[in-house]
């Protein structure tokens, strides 16, 4: 069947709204500790879940919301947990990285690479309990070098069990290339397993969602496990307050306070000798001469403008659209800040 763009963008526009929301709760001090938001992965998610059955299962990872919320699961329920009510959708204690809902057979984690065994044991479970059903693993390219993940491709393959493995690759182990910390091809470690493995483009919602359905007809038909991998930019970096991708966009505000104490440091009479000390500060400022040509700030790399694109041959549909999915998050949003009850 042909790709329902307007039900794509909805589920894309509604996860990044909701994320937004997320943001200011955070910002405004409401939500305590890191915040890993997936905005910038909206159009995988999206071109994956949308193939989803009942019955499927989900293994996240730490940017495990924009799934939850596309699979059903109630965002107040999400907002609740995240300011730490006791009503919340995991009783307050989840935080963002470890959230899960029984009721959908979705469950996150804040531990690199562990979707995949999780993955593989939801898989497991479908295979004799929900033959039709498959389980999918949410990761980044830097959970490919984790062992339990290699072991969960091998399982996986021995095992022939209904599992999709998809890799969100946007090419940053936190503030360091990956390919810098990653040898070989990931597709060939992939390969290797006996795994059919893909490369797709993962701003363009389209062909994800293509990619995704070609490979689970083939997992959900016991033809075998297969993997994906989508390339994708993180438009807040690693976590929100990402310090690089604050200095590039408020320069002025951001830049005192990490330049001044480099010169006190760089003119200090004792230390290193001024050839050590040249050789840090040139380090220094090729780190943020690539942050400023980092794709993360070009705003053509965000999967939802590419979809709006398209959509505005109608505006009236897409401004329907998009002012009642803010309506939608606006309601939520204060309904999870009501008072917490007695």
């Amino acid at each position: 069947m042909p790709a329902d763009i307007w039900s794509l963008y909805a589920l894309m526009l509604k996860s990044r709204l909701f994320e937004e929301a997320i943001a200011k709760l955070w910002r405004d001090g409401l939500i305590s500790g890191e915040m890993h938001l997936g905005t910038g992965e909206e159009a995988i998610i999206a071109g994956v879940v949308a193939r989803l059955r009942e019955g499927d299962a989900l293994a996240l990872d730490h940017r495990g919301t924009a799934a939850l919320l596309m699979r059903g699961v109630d965002p107040i329920l999400i907002l609740r947990e995240l300011l730490g009510y006791p009503d919340g959708l995991c009783g307050g204690r989840g935080g963002h990285m470890h959230l899960f809902s029984p009721e959908h057979l979705t469950v996150s984690s804040g531990i690199v690479g562990a979707p995949g065994p999780t993955a593989v044991g939801l898989a497991l479970a479908a295979q004799h309990l929900r033959p039709g059903t498959i389980a999918v693993a949410f990761f980044g390219e830097g959970a490919m070098n984790q062992g339990m993940l290699l072991e969960s491709l091998n399982l996986a393959a021995v095992w022939n069990v209904p599992a999709l493995f998809v890799c969100k690759d946007d090419g940053w182990a936190i503030t360091t290339p990956s390919e810098g910390v990653t040898g070989g091809d990931l597709l060939a470690r992939v390969r290797a397993f006996g795994l059919p493995a893909a490369d797709v483009d993962g701003g363009d919602v389209f062909a994800v969602w293509e990619a995704a359905g070609q490979a689970i007809e083939r997992v959900r038909f016991a033809q075998g496990p297969a993997f994906l991998r989508a390339r994708c930019v993180h438009i807040e970096g690693h976590f929100l307050g990402f310090q690089l991708l604050r200095a590039v966009r408020n320069p002025l505000k951001e830049m005192p306070s990490m330049a001044l104490p480099l010169m006190r440091s760089f003119l200090r009479p004792e230390g290193a000798v001024l050839r050590e000390r040249l050789a840090g500060l040139r380090q220094v400022l090729v780190v943020v001469l690539a942050a400023l040509r980092d794709p993360r700030c070009d705003a053509a790399h965000d999967p939802l403008r590419r979809v709006r694109q398209v959509l505005r041959s109608d505006p009236a549909r897409l401004q329907e659209l998009e002012d009642r999915i803010a309506r939608e998050i606006d309601d939520a949003l204060a309904l999870a800040l009501a008072e917490e009850p007695s």
